[in-house]
């Protein structure tokens, strides 16, 4: 097993090894305390003598006083975390050649501030040449004077990365500092990886706070989501890849268009039964589309037989992963390590252990956060699935709520769903208020069909024992009470109808639907009440067959 992390950057405190922890952010080296101490060592006799082991001591305070200078919380609680033993087995092996990687992404989840700037070998991960304190304010982002600072480390690393190589090639003497620079890379990856270490330098800032909001925010979903995943037959524990994702921001988005916390692509998202469009984006309902990252997840093990590679191929995608497997087996640190496939790069190889590392994190709180994470309250809003396309005002109304209220719950609404400029589709989610289908029993009318009752009108509302009262209903529509009473309304009586119910409408017959743009199998399932096995079943379609074209028209009873 290799080291961890933290013996790397941040070693235990121990006196004799101070200085071997690393560098004070700004190039300042711990190099002094170190050779005082192994001066005194040096003497021989003397070094065994109380006065000496006295002086031994004051160095090292004096030391571990300079540390506290360069952020030594941190690197404090880095120790606390430094001994990690990882499975080996189980759904989520680590395997030996990525524990490094799993132990970096451990530090910048769970360690470093976002003050601080690892700079280190983008493929031997167990390589960090210092972790260096951001100067100025620390913000969300890097200031300019930052961002020169960061760049200005960049160059002087591969500077002296470069010149590192051409004396190890040249057989030329080394300087103390070469030496120092040579320990760290052959430590964490072997003597060979000097060899075109410059252009492997990378920077990568802590995350802590980031992550720890994160967790809080995993607060509201956690429960959700693990049930989600049981009920797909995947590891409950894939409800924390949004760590990796977005850190649980709800309306993150990417360069490249993926968008909410699960960061699904615009086409992936409809291919997993999210509605996408100028009105509704599913992808920003953390809910729904923990429902389609469920699916996508256990068709991925179905296709790839591990969840290293479905987890992977969660950014890499099914098909690059199936290339890769081809190569190297189920073996995610060979592929790690040796794949070189189109488009797998930093963030592919490094998504499994990235997870692994977010998982570690998340599942011991206290160990990382020992001041405490505040989780938010599990969430309490109830699912109702529209049975025709309305306002949301519409919805509101019936439900005796705002629609400004409604909106900050239904974050898939965009702007057209929120202001009335279109309508909420059928089949489509809206997220209620706890208690409000217990209030309201009845789904909200059809807004074409909108029913105006008399203003003299009674409403009676009995209670469970049969009792009730009389209450003038002053609005066009009266609301249906909740499943524990009954309403009912007292209107003018209607004239007998004349004509008698035809023996066909007696008659269960077929119902078609007819397929729109951007609907799927599961989107016509859900509008029409039914599931889609059920759906398949119908219309004869395979097991796992998803295809269906605009303007199919499709039976969903009978």
């Amino acid at each position: 097993m290799s080291k961890p992390l933290e013996t790397r950057i941040h070693a235990p405190i121990d006196p004799l090894a101070i200085g071997a922890i690393g560098s004070i952010p700004g190039g300042a080296s711990f190099g002094v305390a170190r050779c005082a101490i192994n001066g005194v060592q040096g003497g021989g006799q003397a070094a065994t003598t109380p006065r000496t082991r006295i002086l031994l001591w004051m160095l090292a305070v004096l030391a571990l006083l300079a540390l506290g200078g360069c952020g030594g919380d941190a690197n404090l609680r880095g120790d606390a975390v430094s001994r990690i033993e990882y499975d080996t087995s189980g759904p989520f092996p680590v395997p030996e050649a990525i524990q490094p990687n799993v132990d970096f992404w451990r530090h910048v989840y769970g360690v470093w501030s976002r003050g601080q700037v690892a700079f280190h070998d983008n493929e031997h991960m167990g390589v960090v040449y210092e972790v260096g304190e951001l100067p100025g304010t620390v913000q969300e982002g890097y200031t300019n004077e930052q961002r020169a600072w960061v760049k200005s480390r960049e160059a002087m690393y591969r500077d002296q990365l470069r010149s590192l190589e051409r004396k190890v090639r040249e057989r030329t003497p080394l300087t103390s500092a070469d030496k120092e620079l040579l320990a760290k890379i052959e430590q964490g990856a072997g003597k060979g990886a000097v060899y075109g270490a410059s252009d492997r330098l990378r920077s990568q800032r802590g995350v802590r706070e980031r992550f720890k909001r994160g967790l809080e925010i995993s607060g509201r979903y956690d429960t959700y989501f693990r049930q989600i995943m049981s009920a797909k037959g995947v590891p409950d524990d894939l409800a924390y890849l949004p760590h990796v994702e977005s850190s649980f921001q709800t309306h993150a988005r990417s360069s490249v268009g993926a968008a909410g916390i699960w960061q699904f692509m615009p086409a992936t998202g409809r291919e997993y039964g999210m509605r996408v469009d100028r009105n509704i984006d599913e992808r920003l309902d953390p809910i729904t589309c923990a429902d389609g990252a469920a699916r996508y997840l256990s068709a991925a093990h179905r296709k790839l037989g591990s969840w290293p590679l479905a987890i992977t191929s969660y950014n890499h995608g099914k098909g690059g992963m199936a290339n890769a497997k081809a190569q190297y087996g189920d073996d995610i640190g060979k592929i790690v390590k040796h794949y070189k496939g189109r488009a797998f790069g930093f963030a592919s190889r490094n998504f499994y252990a990235s997870f692994v590392a977010a998982r570690e994190v998340a599942d011991h709180p206290n160990r990382y956060f020992p001041e405490g994470v505040n989780y938010e309250q599990p969430w309490s809003y109830e699912r109702l699935v529209l049975h025709s396309s309305m306002p949301a005002h519409h919805v509101a109304n019936h439900y005796g709520v705002s629609t400004a209220s409604l909106a900050r719950a239904n974050l898939h609404w965009r702007d057209p769903a929120v202001d009335g400029r279109a309508q909420l589709p059928a089949g489509s989610t809206v997220w209620l208020p706890a208690g409000s289908t217990r209030r309201v029993a009845a789904h909200p009318p059809a807004y074409r069909d909108r029913i105006s009752v008399p203003s003299t009108a009674t409403l009676v509302v009995r209670n469970d024992s049969g009792s009730g009262k009389q209450q003038a209903a002053k609005t066009g529509t009266a609301r249906l009470a909740s499943r524990s009473t009954s309403t009912s309304v007292q209107a003018p009586a209607a004239k007998p109808a004349s004509a008698k119910p035809s023996a066909t409408a007696a008659t269960s017959t077929a119902k078609y639907h007819v397929v729109k743009p951007q609907e799927t199998l599961y989107r016509v399932a859900v509008t029409n009440g039914i599931s889609v096995d059920k759906l398949r079943k119908l219309n004869k379609l395979d097991p796992n067959d998803n295809t269906i074209r605009v303007g199919q028209k499709l039976r969903v009873s009978g």
